[in-house]
C-alpha cells in the first residue's frame, strides 16, 4: 500500500534531516525528485564512509534515501533554474534543508515559486530558522543537543555532558517537517493556495525537553542527569546489574512495583518506609538501587527477562550488533533486503510504518543524476 502515490515532491537536500523526512514520503509512494548540485557531485552523504557503493554512493547515503530519484542541477545557472521551475510546475511541494538564508537567495521559497504554481507548498528545514538573527548560521544536530539542554540531561551525573548516540534531532526534525508539509498540502488542496512551512533543528531540539522544560517554566525546577539512566521523578525506572549484564526495568505504576517485588520474593520492600510509595522510592533511589542490584545479580539477565516477560516492562541493554541480531527484529520484519547494483545483498532498516499490517517496499536511492529533469 502506497498512500501517497500521485504526490510529487521536489527536494533540495543533503545529509540527514531533509533526506530522513523525504524518505518517509518516498517510501509511502510519493514521487520524490532529489535535486543535487551538479558542481559538487551531489549530496555530501554520498561520499561519507566508511563503506562505499562505487564512486559516488555509500551505505550511509542509502540509509536515508530509499525510493528517491536523483536529478543533477545547478540552481544558480539559468539553465538549471529553468529546469527546476519546469519540475515545480507539475509538483505538489518543494522542500529543502539548507541554511536559513538560502531558500530566498536560491528562489525556492513560496514568494519565489507561487508565480510558477500558486498552490505549491514549500517546506524549509534549517538549523535556526529563516527570519531571525541566526538565519545565516550553519548548524548541525549535535550543536542543538548541546544548546537545548539535552546533553545536560544525558548520561551519568559523574560523566561529561553526553550527546545521544545517533543524530536524533535530525531525524525528529525531518519527521516533524514532513508532518507540517502534509498538513499544508491538505490546506492547499482546500484553498488552492500554497504556503511556506518552517521547521528548525533548534526549535525541535528545545521542544524535546518535554516535561523537563514544562517543570522549569512553571516551577523553576532545573532537571539534571540521574544515575543509571533513571526517570527524573519515577522509581525504580532504570538499569540494574544482572549476573551477566544490564537490564532496564520500568515500574511506572504501583502495580508494576508490587509485581516486581512479588517475583523477587521481597514482599518486605512493600512496607519498608524508604520504599512505601513513589515519592519515598524516588527520595531513596540510591538505597533502592543497592537493594535491587543485589537481587538481580543473583541470576543472568535472560532469567529475569523470562521471569518478567509480558508482565513487567523490562528489556535487555544490548549492543548494536545484539540489537540487530535480536530474533524479535526478524519476527517483525524490521530489516529489509534492498538489492543495490553494487551490493546485491544490501540490507537496510525497514520503514517503521505499516499499512494493513504490511511493511512498505523499498528500493535504493538512484545514482547521482540518474533521474531526468526533462520528464520529472
Amino acid at each position: 500500500m502506497k498512500p501517497l502515490k500521485g504526490l510529487k515532491i521536489v527536494t533540495v537536500e543533503h545529509f540527514a534531516a531533509g533526506p530522513y523526512g523525504s524518505m518517509y514520503l518516498a517510501d509511502m509512494g510519493a514521487t520524490v525528485f532529489k535535486v543535487e548540485n551538479t558542481a559538487s557531485g551531489g549530496d555530501p552523504a554520498r561520499k561519507m564512509g566508511p563503506y562505499f557503493l562505487g564512486d559516488n554512493d555509500s551505505l550511509l547515503f542509502q540509509g536515508w534515501n530509499t525510493n528517491k530519484n536523483s536529478i543533477a542541477l545547478d540552481l544558480k545557472s539559468e539553465e538549471g533554474r529553468e529546469a527546476f521551475l519546469a519540475i515545480v510546475r507539475s509538483a505538489d511541494a518543494v522542500m529543502n534543508n539548507l541554511r536559513g538564508d538560502q531558500p530566498e537567495k536560491l528562489g525556492i521559497d513560496y514568494a519565489s515559486l507561487k508565480a510558477a504554481k500558486k498552490d505549491i507548498v514549500c517546506l524549509h528545514i534549517s538549523a535556526y530558522g529563516r527570519n531571525n538573527s541566526r538565519a545565516n548560521w550553519p548548524g548541525y544536530d549535535f550543536l542543538m543537543q548541546a544548546e537545548a539542554g539535552l546533553m545536560h540531561l544525558t548520561g551519568d551525573p559523574s560523566a561529561d555532558p553526553t550527546r545521544f548516540g545517533v543524530s536524533i534531532i535530525d531525524f525528529m526534525t525531518g519527521t516533524v517537517g514532513v508532518l507540517g508539509l502534509l498538513a499544508a498540502l491538505r490546506k492547499a488542496g482546500q484553498t488552492g493556495e500554497g504556503c511556506d512551512v518552517d521547521v528548525s533543528l533548534f526549535d525541535v531540539a528545545l521542544h524535546q525537553l518535554g516535561y523537563a522544560g514544562t517543570w522549569y517554566l512553571n516551577e523553576g525546577l532545573e532537571s539534571s542527569r540521574v544515575a543509571r539512566g533513571s526517570h527524573m521523578s519515577v522509581s525504580p525506572v532504570q538499569t540494574f546489574t544482572a549476573q551477566d549484564g544490564w537490564i532496564y526495568v520500568m515500574c511506572m505504576t504501583e502495580r508494576f512495583w508490587e509485581l516486581m517485588v512479588d517475583k523477587l520474593g521481597r514482599n518486605d520492600l512493600k512496607t519498608d518506609p524508604r520504599f512505601v510509595n513513589q515519592h519515598a522510592r524516588s527520595a531513596n533511589r540510591d538505597a533502592l538501587t543497592e537493594v535491587l542490584d543485589a537481587e538481580f545479580a543473583k541470576a543472568p539477565a535472560e532469567h529475569w527477562l523470562e521471569t518478567f516477560c509480558g508482565l513487567l516492562p523490562v528489556a535487555p541493554v544490548l549492543s548494536v550488533r545484539d540489537a540487530l541480531e535480536n530474533p524479535f527484529v526478524a519476527e517483525v520484519g524490521m530489516i529489509s533486503e534492498v538489492p543495490h547494483e553494487m551490493r546485491p545483498d544490501m540490507r537496510l532498516l525497514s520503514n517503521p510504518i505499516k499499512f494493513n499490517g504490511e511493511r512498505l517496499s523499498q528500493r535504493p536511492g538512484s545514482a547521482f543524476g540518474a533521474g531526468c529533469a526533462e520528464t520529472a
